[in-house]
Order: C-alpha cells, then sequence, then structure tokens
C-alpha cells in the first residue's frame, strides 16, 4: 500500500513506443502499492494482437479517438468514441483497430503495463513510432508474457 498521491501533467509520465503504438504512463503499480496500473494508449488502425486471458488482472478501456472492435469470450462488440468496456479477469479476449485510436486503459491490479516497458523502447517523443509492430517485438512480447500472467489462447480476431 502507498500513502503517496501521484499527479502528473498532461505528457510528462514516462512513455514507451511497443507494438506499432505509443503507451503513455499516467500512474503504475510500483506507484500505487500494485493496486492500479493508469494508461493513455495511442495505436495505429489494424493492431490486432491474438486471443488472450489476463489471469492476474481486469482491464477497462475508455476509448477517447477512433473505433475498434473487442471480442470478449463470445461476445463482440464495435466501440466508438466515448465507448467504454470492463473485462473481468480470466476472460479471453482480443480487440482489433478499426481506425487509429487513443484509450485510457486501466488494469486492476497494476502491474502488467510493465510488460509493455519491458518489451519497447522509451518514446522519444509522444507520437506512434515509426515503422509499425515488428516481429522481433512480437517475439519479446510472446517471451514475457507469461511471467506476466497474459496466456495466449487463439488467433487474432478478423
Amino acid at each position: 500500500m502507498t500513502d503517496r498521491m501521484v499527479a502528473r501533467a498532461a505528457g510528462s509520465g514516462p512513455a514507451t513506443w511497443v507494438l506499432g503504438g505509443l503507451f503513455e504512463r499516467l500512474v503504475g503499480g510500483e506507484e500505487t502499492g500494485g493496486l492500479i496500473d493508469a494508461s493513455v494508449v495511442t495505436q495505429p488502425a489494424g493492431i490486432a494482437p491474438p486471443l488472450h486471458v489476463h489471469t492476474r488482472e481486469a482491464e477497462a478501456w475508455y476509448l477517447l479517438e477512433g473505433t475498434l472492435t473487442y471480442q470478449a469470450g463470445d461476445e463482440r462488440v464495435d466501440l466508438e468514441p466515448g465507448g467504454f468496456i470492463y473485462l473481468p479477469q480470466a476472460v479471453p479476449h482480443a480487440f482489433r483497430t478499426t481506425s487509429a485510436v487513443r484509450y485510457l486503459a486501466l488494469t486492476l491490479p497494476g502491474g502488467v503495463m510493465e510488460m509493455y516497458d519491458e518489451v519497447g523502447t522509451p518514446a522519444l517523443q509522444r507520437r506512434l513510432p515509426d515503422g509499425g509492430v515488428t516481429g522481433e517485438e512480437i517475439e519479446r512480447w510472446m517471451a514475457a508474457a507469461p511471467r506476466y500472467g497474459l496466456q495466449v489462447v487463439g488467433p487474432s480476431i478478423g
């Protein structure tokens, strides 16, 4: 547990380029006694991770910009700006960005966002990285995922 407030001005938190996107940390598990991660994520159209399960945390997303399709179990929803999704722990899920997107990502408890820092590289600017998703990043993500309680259980959604 922590007894310290965390406050950040816009654009002042740590930022990482990973898997074709920009992950801007608002607060991390290491700052909240493991209670929560909060990040603003920007991704281009066409991002589609494989169907996977978080064994340790629930997650919630609030879509700020763009559109995406999200599948949780057998349910599929299309989200537009202002759309929200809460996903309980251990539900198989995947998504596909159908346009460039920007969303607030929350995970409870915190800690899984550290995986993206491990897999990616520090963002030198607050923009999408050059080059998109690389095979090397996917390999690093697949190797790191089990250490963070993520299990890949199927292919990406179409």
